[in-house]
């Protein structure tokens, strides 16, 4: 069977238990969150693969996180994400307010996702044409360095006019040549040289950004820079053009980015952004317990019930208007996320308890988790201290005993102040590594070796003081 041809970009042939593998190389454990979340991603792929009047049918199944901070819900939405390029963004429920109120409508969301898509998409479109794009980049430089032969009227005969024209030519050519290579080989990126800037237009209207009149305000400046000479289409913009001496290397990435907008074709780039968007964007809303429990009485959170309220359309589907065009959020996937201590998830409006059909919930982390977390991830904490002392040229070694009193310490600190999850390891690492990272550049081709006892001399006391550990660590 053949996937849906009309996108451009296909998610890679990966099933729940392989996506299950690849969430394993950055986040330990939460294996429940982790099969939702790649049931949820293989579900699309499906998806695709139904006959149109089917696949207009089959909606993603939202998905709420239940857990406390630090223990991996907004990194497995985000890995997720970058596992299939997917337009993701992250967003946090009690930063929007009821229409009608100071503050941000919940359709910005979706418009802040097809402006993540956009970037993406050219990004992408960039990356295919920068050969070209530099090679075209390379061409005006050397015109730049070696401007093109005036002709010139001399006297003689036509044969020796001839002559000397052709050895001026060859040895124009060979002058062009060494330049050409010179700029291959990066020697001439000191050198001067006059190049035309166009000035991009000062914002117009960033007033009502924030507001519920934010898209009216880019779609005026949208539309008084295409009114401009040079404005539209090509990405260039408009804008006075004025000619200005600079560095090579400065040229060189102005007109890189002048050859690689001229390239690409900015109305496709919307255009596949929006259908990206409706058939493979992500959206985690973070902090949605802030928004939850029902109003009770009139008072300061009178528009918590109304956020959801407004919430309810965009996430079961509607046509939300923005720059790059209309986009259709039907087909969305919408991973939210919160602590739920005080609220639960029962607290929500039925209707959109309703299209959060699938709940995970996290656990907390135990001992044995923070050292998983400390030694088995590609980018893990120890890993990234030893390279940040490496380049001072300082050995940092970490015994396997160290490391097991570094997760007692984090643990035993979340235990007696507040559960924060892996981010306490942060913590404990930088008050364990003071000393080291501030002597570090004075002490060159030295090696240090984390110990048990290096740890306890350094924070010891702070686990036996209570209300000073809850100050430190």
């Amino acid at each position: 069977m053949k996937v849906n041809e009309t996108l451009t970009v296909r998610e890679p042939e990966l099933t729940p238990r392989m996506i299950v593998q690849e969430l394993d190389k950055y986040i330990v454990g939460q294996a429940q969150a982790k099969r939702i979340v790649s049931i949820a991603l293989r579900n699309r792929l499906r998806r695709r693969l139904l006959n149109e009047n089917m696949r207009e049918e089959v909606t993603p199944k939202n998905i709420i996180l239940i857990g406390p901070t630090g223990v991996g819900k907004t990194e497995i939405a985000r890995r997720l994400a970058a596992l299939v390029h997917a337009p993701f963004i992250k967003v946090e429920a009690s930063k929007y307010t009821e229409v009608g109120y100071v503050g941000r409508d919940v359709e910005s969301m979706i418009r802040d996702l097809v402006h993540q898509a956009v970037n993406l998409v050219r990004e992408e479109r960039f990356a295919q044409v920068r050969p070209k794009a530099e090679a075209r980049v390379n061409e005006r430089l050397t015109e730049l360095l070696v401007p093109p032969l005036s002709k010139r009227r001399g006297g003689g005969t036509t044969s020796d006019q001839d002559e000397a024209q052709g050895l001026r030519n060859q040895k124009y050519q060979e002058a062009r040549e060494k330049v050409r290579a010179q700029l291959k080989a990066g020697e001439l990126e000191e050198e001067n040289v006059e190049i035309e800037i166009k000035e991009a237009p000062a914002p117009m209207i960033e007033v009502f950004s924030g507001t519920n009149m934010e898209e009216v305000g880019m779609n005026l400046q949208d539309m008084i820079q295409n009114i401009m000479p040079g404005g539209g289409g090509g990405g260039g913009g408009g804008g006075a053009s004025r000619k200005r001496k600079t560095k090579v290397s400065e040229a060189r990435r102005r007109l890189l980015q002048e050859e690689l907008s001229r390239l690409v074709d900015i109305n496709e780039v919307k255009a596949d952004a929006v259908k990206r968007v409706e058939e493979m964007g992500i959206v985690f809303i973070d902090e949605l317990d802030k928004v939850a429990g029902r109003e009770q009485n009139r008072g300061p959170d009178v528009s918590r019930e109304g956020v959801q309220r407004d919430m309810l359309p965009i996430v079961e589907g509607t046509t939300v208007n923005t720059r790059h065009g209309e986009v259709r959020t039907h087909h969305i996937l919408f991973i939210a996320a919160g602590a739920f201590h005080v609220s639960k998830p029962s607290d929500l409006i039925p209707e959109l308890q309703g299209r959060f059909p699938l709940r995970a919930e996290l656990t907390s982390l135990k001992t044995e988790d923070f050292v998983r977390i400390l030694t088995e991830p590609r980018q893990a904490l120890t890993k990234q201290y030893k390279a940040l002392m490496e380049t001072e040229g300082v050995n940092l070694e970490f015994t396997e005993s160290s490391v097991a009193e570094m997760a007692e310490v984090a643990f035993r600190a979340n235990q007696m102040t507040e559960d924060i999850g892996a981010r306490r390891l942060h913590t404990v690492l930088e008050r364990i590594l003071e000393e080291v990272s501030f002597n570090a550049s004075e002490m060159p081709g030295n090696t240090v070796t984390v110990t048990p006892e290096y740890i306890k001399e350094r924070i010891g006391d702070l686990l036996k003081d209570q209300d000073l550990s809850r100050y430190i660590l």
